[in-house]
């Protein structure tokens, strides 16, 4: 039984201390993740580290609910959980029900270190003007090279499991990651 597996049933069974390493784990992913997916409006107008600590108390609260069946899909989860919050955040912004925008930064270790592997392992003393200078570069990538590259090298989906998500073929989700990372080598060289 891997570790993730024994810390969630654990977890599922009211042991808070089991599912706090599990998240611990996955926090730097997990921070990456949000932060390029919630976009200019949410990071504008909220803090990420409130929006992950938010989905961190859901999956506290939804842990029960989850049939582990890998590590990889405990992860798919866990940034479903988050893309699902990010959606929420967005729609309440545009909605108008959040006036004061504030943006705090947090974590620029971790997020280095999540970012390092969605392009190359030599990127490792991140700072925060190359941060801003990859979530720049991201943003520019198309959506669907976005989505291919952060499951594949956030979130740890295979190929298949990429392609299933998407909607395109294994090759093509292929081709996407490959561009998406070859396209933000380029954009962060200059």
């Amino acid at each position: 039984m891997s570790e993730s597996r024994h810390e969630l049933d654990r977890a599922a069974r009211g042991d808070e201390a089991a599912l706090h390493a599990l998240l611990v784990r996955h926090l730097p992913s997990l921070h990456a993740y949000v932060r390029l997916k919630a976009g200019p409006l949410v990071r504008g107008k909220e803090s990420i580290q409130d929006v992950v600590q938010s989905v961190c108390r859901e999956v506290l609260a939804d842990a029960g609910h989850f049939e582990y069946r890998g590590d990889a899909e405990f992860r798919h989860w866990l940034f479903t959980q988050a893309l699902h919050k990010i959606h929420n955040k967005h729609r309440h912004f545009i909605a108008g029900r959040r006036a004061a925008a504030r943006e705090v930064d947090a974590g620029e270790d971790g997020l280095a270190l999540a970012y390092a592997s969605v392009c190359s392992p030599s990127e490792h003393a991140m700072g925060r003007e190359a941060l801003a200078t990859f979530e720049a570069a991201f943003a520019r990538l198309p959506e669907d090279q976005r989505e291919a590259v952060l499951l594949r090298r956030l979130v740890g989906l295979d190929y298949a499991a990429i392609a299933k998500h998407i909607g395109k073929s294994e090759g093509a989700a292929r081709n996407l990651v490959y561009r998406g990372v070859a396209r933000l080598a380029q954009l962060t060289q200059r």
